[in-house]
């Protein structure tokens, strides 16, 4: 068995290379027993383990010698090559310092050798270089100059030879000679003669290039335009393009028979058409043209986009009469319902802009380079350069629509001409708004005799009217008359309110009936008349009628917030600084932008719509956006409108008490004294609190009694819940106990004169106990304004006044109502005539109540 066929068997696997962990190993014996303890499972043969070791160490020690005999080896190199490394390091520094001693020799013999005179030489070759390549070059500049000596009789010549192409290439050479005389006395000679000849070239082919034209011969025109453009004419080239295409625009425009802007009919056999009918199909027709000439365009200029671009714009500035006197005669014409033709007119105008601008992309996307169509390189160059210099802001601009999210199209500003007509226009949106609302409401009947249901009605006119201004708005001014909207339909609604106000004040109420609806004979016996009743009833349908349109109103102010916050969404979303407007093309977008309607004033509105952020930790105290509301002014003629009627209505159920009242003051019990009453009674001393109350007094008791039975009948009426928060001398702790809930602030409570109204869905047991204590209120301030019309008072007559205010003041304090005045009468009449005079002599009492009363006893003069 071999070495390896032993180990194999009796040893593990890595046993020859453990052996190298001897080196590491100080202790022999530890090592030797940790290798036998590892084949502690299987017997190890110590006989073999001896001869493995044996043979082992004997291999360890033939490695042993020759690694010694290699050390050896090095050791004897090294030492035999470090003494001649000091020798080399000497002779690399002995080579470089003759190098220096070298380099400086040959530096000062460079130095002695070099002669004072040549420097001037070079100086006199460099001179002589420079004058050859003058004189090369003037001679070039003489050799072009003195062909304008000839330069008149070779192009006359070639003009009669009809050559244009050659007497182009002459004029453009000798062209670019007239540098040469810019400051001598020559050059208007020769500018002149320029002009001539140019013009004479420009006369000869002006009939060929107007048939050529004409023709649609496309190479013919190209060659004539290379041969404008050598000459410095490819204005005057484009000017005869432009007026040939155009000619069939203008002739159509100018001879349109309108019959909506005030023009003279023209003697055609066509009839009259409204101008909006006219102008869609002038801009078909147009479009017609465009797409003819995007073909021949681009075969024979070499900027065929604005080519087109600047037909269309001269197109446009070539009509007459101009699209901006067109519109205004259709505005003189029309009047106040000049606005929605003023916009099928813009719309008609849109969808132009943008099919042409489509054209107009593709027109730009096919065509070839400038490079590629140029006859004469250098003419080319140059032609280059100067439109780049003329149309930098142009291509800055379609770069950056290149890169656009909407506002995709040729990027150049040709639509100005088309929107610009009608900028001033947009302007005056809310003026135009405005005067349309009021125009259309005006077609409307004069309100009738149920006022109540005529209101309802002409309200849905109303509100129809500013839910359409909404579409006339996005339409017109994509968002940018928001502002004005807003101002045009919250002045257009409360007008609308203020007028029907003063029409309702203006005029009686009749309706017949005795009693109101559903009423059985339990309140016949009130002291209304028919005429109360037919009040009553009138102004509750009114009410009625001022909910509804509370409804409506909120209702539109919802929709018209959902469309401001659209605007404000596209607003937001942004393309190159200008908002994404889908439809609309960027220099329509840029002039609107531009514009007085984008001011202050709208960008505050569109940003009071978006709620405050607020973090989810903190309340907050802020309204969210749904609660402002938005016409203001209407919301307030409402409001206004409201009191006016709940005034009324409360007229109307006090009228019988007030009627008893309105001769109180002039009762003659007031100056009645004791010698004056009947034989009998005359020594009796009646005390103040047994007085009964006076006559009127028991009425007035009588009907503020009767007002619960009468509120019975109109239980179930939604009209007495309307806006009780307006309702003239409500009680407003009362009001805050029935409508408020408890978390909510006190300070908080109350709402203002343009805010919604108190929550409906109120038990008619407190419906009733506000009205109740309002009325009492109301009736109570009316009885404030009598008591100072009494003249004087007896002491009788203190007392039954005394009397008197005490019975009302309980009547009314079981309806929630006092008043803290007539409580200051009370006293001021109970008080005796040594307290009154006691009380002015010591100045005790100095109110105003006082006063009067003092006045009336007789205390003061």
């Amino acid at each position: 068995m071999s070495f390896s066929e032993d180990a194999s068997h009796t040893l593990p696997v890595d046993f020859v290379d453990t052996l190298g962990s001897l080196e590491s190993n100080e202790d022999l014996i530890s090592w030797i027993n940790s290798m036998l303890s590892s084949s502690s499972e299987r017997t190890v043969d110590l006989g073999t383990m001896d001869r493995l070791v044996s043979r082992v160490v004997a291999s360890l020690d033939v490695a042993s010698e020759d690694i010694s005999l290699q050390l050896e080896q090095l050791v004897d190199d090294i030492s035999r090559s470090a003494s001649r490394l000091h020798y080399d390091l000497h002779f690399m520094r002995d080579g470089a310092l003759s190098l220096q001693s070298s380099l400086n020799d040959l530096t000062s013999r460079a130095n002695g050798s070099f002669s004072p005179h040549t420097n001037s030489a070079l100086d006199k070759l460099h001179s002589l270089d420079v004058i050859k390549r003058n004189m090369e070059a003037a001679r070039d500049v003489l050799r072009e100059a003195e062909s304008w000596s000839t330069l008149e009789s070779e192009v006359s010549s070639l003009l009669f030879e009809q050559n244009y192409v050659k007497a182009a290439e002459k004029l453009s050479e000798a062209n670019k000679s007239m540098v040469v005389f810019q400051n001598t006395s020559e050059y208007e000679h020769r500018r002149a003669l320029m002009i001539s000849l140019q013009n004479q070239l420009e006369a000869s082919l002006s009939s060929a290039l107007i048939s050529a034209i004409n023709s649609n011969d496309v190479p013919l025109c190209r060659s004539y335009y290379s041969i404008f453009d050598n000459i410095q004419r490819d204005a005057e080239f484009r000017a005869y393009y432009y007026g040939s295409r155009r000619s069939a625009l203008v002739a159509m425009w100018q001879d349109a028979n309108l019959s909506d802007i005030g023009e003279t009919p023209a003697q055609t056999a066509t009839s009259p058409v409204p101008f909006s009918a006219f102008l869609s199909s002038f801009f078909s027709a147009f479009l017609s043209t465009l797409g003819t000439e995007k073909t021949p365009v681009t075969a024979i200029f070499p900027d065929p986009q604005l080519t087109l671009s600047a037909f269309i714009t001269s197109t446009m500035s070539s009509l007459q009469p101009t699209f901006a006197q067109r519109l205004n005669a259709l505005m003189n014409s029309l009047g106040p319902s000049s606005l929605p033709e003023l916009i099928t007119a813009f719309k008609a105008t849109e969808a132009f802009a943008v099919s042409a601008d489509k054209i107009l992309e593709r027109t730009g996307s096919n065509s070839t380079s400038a490079e590629n169509q140029a006859a004469d390189v250098s003419t080319q160059k140059l032609h280059r350069r100067r439109s780049s210099r003329m149309s930098i802001s142009r291509r800055v601009s379609i770069s950056g629509n290149i890169a656009g999210r909407g506002l995709s199209g040729s990027g150049l500003d040709w639509d100005h001409e088309l929107f610009e007509p009608f900028l001033e226009v947009q302007v005056e949106y809310g003026a135009l708004e405005a005067r349309f609302l009021s125009a259309s409401l005006d077609n409307d009947g004069e309100l009738g005799q149920d006022q109540a249901r005529m209101l309802r009605e002409r309200s849905v006119d109303v509100f129809s009217l500013a839910e359409e201004s909404l579409g006339r708005m996005l339409g017109f001014t994509h968002g940018y008359g928001t502002a004005q909207l807003v101002k045009a339909v919250d002045t257009f609604v409360q007008t609308f309110l203020d007028a029907s106000k003063d029409a309702f004040a203006s005029q009686t109420q009749s309706v017949r009936g005795a009693v109101p609806l559903g009423a059985s004979g339990d309140i016949a016996d009130l002291d209304y008349s028919l005429e109360d009743w037919s009040h009553i009833q009138a102004w509750l349908h009114l009410l009625e009628a001022l909910r509804l349109i509370l409804d409506r109103l909120s209702a539109f102010e919802s929709r018209l917030r959902v469309v401001l916050l659209q605007v404000a969404a596209m607003f937001r979303l942004q393309d190159a600084g200008l908002p994404y407007i889908p439809g609309a093309t960027r220099g329509e977008i840029t002039l609107l932008a531009q514009s007085e309607l984008n001011n202050l004033e709208l960008q505050t509105l569109l940003k009071e719509l978006e709620p405050a952020p607020t973090p989810l930790t903190v309340p907050s105290l802020r309204p969210p956006a749904d609660d402002r509301p938005l016409l203001v002014s209407a919301r307030g003629a409402l409001t206004t409108y409201t009191t006016t009627c709940q005034t009324a209505l409360q007229d109307a159920m006090l009228g019988p008490m007030r009627k008893h009242l309105a001769g109180y003051a002039g009762l003659p019990l007031w100056t009645t004294t004791l010698a004056e009453r009947p034989s009998g009674r005359r020594d009796v001393n009646v005390p103040t609190f047994s007085l009964s109350p006076s006559e009127p007094i028991q009425r007035v008791a009588e009907g503020l009694l009767n007002l619960p039975r009468l509120f019975e009948v109109y239980a179930d009426d939604d009209a007495l819940a309307f806006s009780l928060e307006t309702l003239p001398f409500v009680d407003d702790t009362l009001l805050d106990d029935h409508t408020e809930p408890a978390h909510v602030p006190a300070h908080a409570r109350r709402q203002s004169v343009i805010s919604p109204p108190a929550p409906r869905g109120l038990p008619a047991e407190a419906i009733e106990s506000i009205w109740l204590s309002a009325l009492g209120r109301s009736l109570l301030t009316h009885l404030r304004g009598v008591l100072p019309k009494i003249r004087s008072l007896s002491a009788n007559g203190a007392a039954q006044l005394a009397s008197d205010l005490s019975y009302l003041g309980n009547i009314v304090g079981a309806l929630n109502a006092e008043d803290a005045e007539l409580e200051l009468w009370r006293e001021c009449t109970s008080m005796t005539e040594d307290e009154g005079r006691r009380a002015v002599v010591e100045g005790t009492r100095t109110d105003a109540v006082f006063s009067k009363v003092a006045r009336m006893r007789g205390w003061i003069s």
